[in-house]
């Protein structure tokens, strides 16, 4: 197996240096890394300003400290709007996404305990979502994520007035819960599916060294199977090639017209163009 050669470092280049091993010389801050007008950004400050202090309570005296409450929620408001339902999917996002690690706080839930949240504060959450979508609606936002808050089944009967009508705004509210139900739905579904989340490498090679020497092990059984397969087809080629010089002296003929026609392994006889 032909390996290239590394390329010469060139001092004046066209593109940004690409460097992952420097360290920062102060501790980055995800806070930074995350635009002012992000989605996530308002779903902290709403959820933030919500009164989940019946959830706190159900976890006062339970052993050692666990991930707040809120935090939990937030993960679960940003992951259903933005089309993510899976546990799994959310606790690798707290690794993978600026935008959940952001809302994370540097904690990483893992899918049991996000799974477990949901459903034994189905109903408490469902009502807090519902809040959350509402808080939007009232700020004039016209989709938080995906999810549409202009009311796009009864907004045609109220584009008509300047404001919404006492009844209007209860069939968005209906709306708005019903919403609420299905993305609920959606992401037990997901849950139950247990469809494995993204690449899922093996335990013995999640390690940055793991995967380096596992490669290198790969690359040598690669170079091993080219060097065998290269000598299979020398000694073939070899063998064919006694066999033609000991049927050319059989026949009388001449060995040097006998080598004019032999061809290498893989090179083709060029032939004459009309």
């Amino acid at each position: 197996m032909r390996t290239c050669p590394p390329k010469p470092v060139r001092e004046m280049s066209r593109f940004h240096p690409v460097d992952r091993q420097t360290g920062y010389l102060l501790p980055p801050s995800v806070d930074e890394w995350l635009p002012e007008d992000h989605l996530a950004r308002f779903i902290v400050e709403v959820v933030d300003r919500l009164d989940v202090s019946a959830l706190e309570k159900a976890y006062a005296g339970r052993g050692q400290r666990g991930v707040s409450p809120s935090v939990l929620l937030s993960l679960l408001v940003y992951g259903y709007a933005t089309g993510v339902f899976s546990s799994r999917k959310l606790e690798r996002a707290t690794y993978d996404s600026v935008a959940f690690r952001f809302i994370a706080a540097g904690t990483h839930p893992d899918h049991d305990t996000l799974a477990t949240f949901r459903r034994r504060f189905l109903d408490e959450l469902a009502g807090l979502f519902v809040q959350v979508l509402e808080m939007a609606r009232e700020m004039k936002l016209l989709k938080l994520g995906t999810l549409s808050l202009d009311g796009t089944k009864v907004k045609a009967n109220a584009s008509r007035h300047s404001a919404l009508s006492h009844g209007h705004i209860e069939q968005l509210e209906i709306q708005l819960k019903a919403e609420v139900a299905s993305l609920l739905a959606l992401a037990e579904q997901a849950d139950q599916s247990a469809v494995p989340d993204g690449m899922n490498l093996p335990a013995e090679i999640a390690r940055r060294q793991a995967r380096l020497e596992a490669m290198a092990a790969a690359k040598v059984k690669i170079e091993e199977r080219a060097k065998a397969r290269f000598e299979k087809e020398q000694a073939e080629y070899e063998a064919k090639l006694a066999h033609r010089e000991q049927k050319a002296k059989e026949s009388g003929r001449s060995p040097a017209a006998s080598r004019r026609n032999r061809r290498l392994p893989g090179r083709r006889r060029k032939t004459s163009s009309i």
